[in-house]
């Protein structure tokens, strides 16, 4: 027997399926929050807020009400998850997860379970016992897990951005620093204040995050770290290796061989 169920009842929304397109943009309501699990492929979301890269097992955290174009790199896995936003009389719960922002999570042997099994059953809803619990540990295990840098913040002004337009065209070409920041027809000073006010991050720091992302997609479609070095403009692959590290902790390679 088929059971009419209201809108107010589920709790978790679910979407799985892989794309040969290189495109998505799901949707969007200011009433689900979106996670968005790359199996396989590598994914880069983009909303007004910045740029986040999600590789392989690794999840993307989208609050409600913020629309995010999808760019997949080739064929792409993804398990899509849509969890209702908490109700004001839900705060007493004590449930302390759900961030305003866009977030990169790894995910978990636990979560990633959770979530394969929420895609298999379709939706859940809150009259099936079952549903609420495994509702309720996704939210746990989301709460336990600490973010990876894999976000690039935008600047918004104009300033910054003229900057940012011109190092973008160029990130796998031979970069001179100095003549982009001519190229814009504003100081290094001047775009340098703006970056820290606007993105949170001195100019520097925004560059290798830039590089940092722009190499993880390259590595995860298997470009050797020798080539992904030589065309970011490091020196040796060493020294890429060592900006890896510091931003994500770990070497290129024991970072995709957790994939």
């Amino acid at each position: 027997m088929n059971i009419r169920r209201h809108d107010s009842e589920e709790l978790v929304r679910t979407y799985g399926v892989t794309f040969s397109q290189r495109e998505l943009t799901p949707p969007c309501s200011a009433d689900w929050n979106l996670l968005v699990y790359a199996i396989r492929g590598v994914v880069t979301a983009k909303t007004e807020l910045g740029t986040w890269v999600v590789p392989p097992h690794r999840a993307l955290w989208v609050p409600a009400s913020i629309k995010t174009h999808l760019e997949l790199g080739g064929v792409t896995a993804l398990r899509m998850i849509y969890m209702r936003s908490r109700l004001p009389e839900e705060t007493s719960e004590g449930r302390a997860f759900e961030p305003t922002t866009c977030a990169v999570f790894n995910v978990t042997p636990l979560l990633r379970e959770l979530i394969l099994k929420a895609i298999a059953i379709g939706a859940l809803f809150s009259t099936e016992p079952q549903h609420c619990r495994i509702e309720g540990l996704m939210w746990d295990e989301l709460e336990s897990i600490p973010s990876v840098p894999l976000q690039l913040p935008y600047p918004q002004s104009e300033v910054a951005m003229s900057f940012v337009s011109r190092f973008e065209t160029s990130i796998t070409e031979s970069i001179n620093l100095s003549e982009l920041i001519l190229e814009s027809g504003w100081s290094l000073r001047t775009i340098e204040r703006y970056f820290q006010a606007e993105t949170g991050m001195s100019l520097g720091q925004w560059i290798r995050r830039r590089k940092l992302l722009e190499g993880l997609k390259m590595l995860v479609a298997g470009t050797k770290v020798g080539d992904v070095a030589f065309q970011l403009g490091y020196n040796s692959p060493s020294s890429f290796i060592a900006m890896f590290k510091r931003e994500l902790g770990t070497s290129p390679a024991a970072y995709l061989s957790s994939n």
